[in-house]
């Protein structure tokens, strides 16, 4: 039986790679000379540092471009809320997407269902499996869950057929 897997996974290596070079473009630049702005990554945490609220999205703004440098999609990126620490200094920390959340998977498998194309969705931990008896009807499932499921960065991988 025809398959596929709908998953959201992004390139880690590559979101290391834009972090690193995000955190050289900051010890470089000269309106960050002398100020605490700094980013870290741990797992799948990236962490902004900076003096102010301003300095923070400038930091966020150099890491969208090294990502989209890199063809990493900013959307997977999870925004979270911007802390006070010790001082005057302010962080924000940034979850790197990974995997489908329950509620979404739960949306693709009812816009599948909706759809009355002859194929099922199932969920399969962090991922949507769709199976169905005709490669064209998967083909119709991808494209229609593309266009409908824009707010998260999905791919398919495992076409079996």
């Amino acid at each position: 039986m025809p398959s596929f897997d709908t998953v959201c996974e992004p390139n880690l290596v590559e979101v290391k790679n834009a972090v690193e070079s995000t955190a050289k473009e900051i010890g470089t630049r000269f309106d960050f000379k002398g100020t605490s702005a700094a980013i870290d990554i741990k797992d799948k945490e990236i962490t902004l540092f900076g003096d102010a609220d301003f300095q923070l999205q400038q930091v966020e703004d150099i890491l969208r471009n090294k990502m989209t440098k890199r063809n990493v999609d900013v959307r997977f990126l999870d925004l979270g809320k911007v802390e006070k620490i010790g001082g005057d200094k302010v962080k924000q920390v940034l979850k790197v997407r990974n995997g489908i959340e329950s509620e979404l998977a739960k949306k693709i498998q009812k816009l599948i269902k909706d759809s009355k194309m002859k194929v099922q969705a199932s969920i399969q931990g962090d991922s949507v499996r769709v199976t169905g008896a005709k490669r064209d009807d998967l083909q119709a499932a991808m494209a229609l869950i593309k266009k409908d499921v824009t707010d998260v960065p999905l791919s398919f991988n495992n076409f079996r057929d």
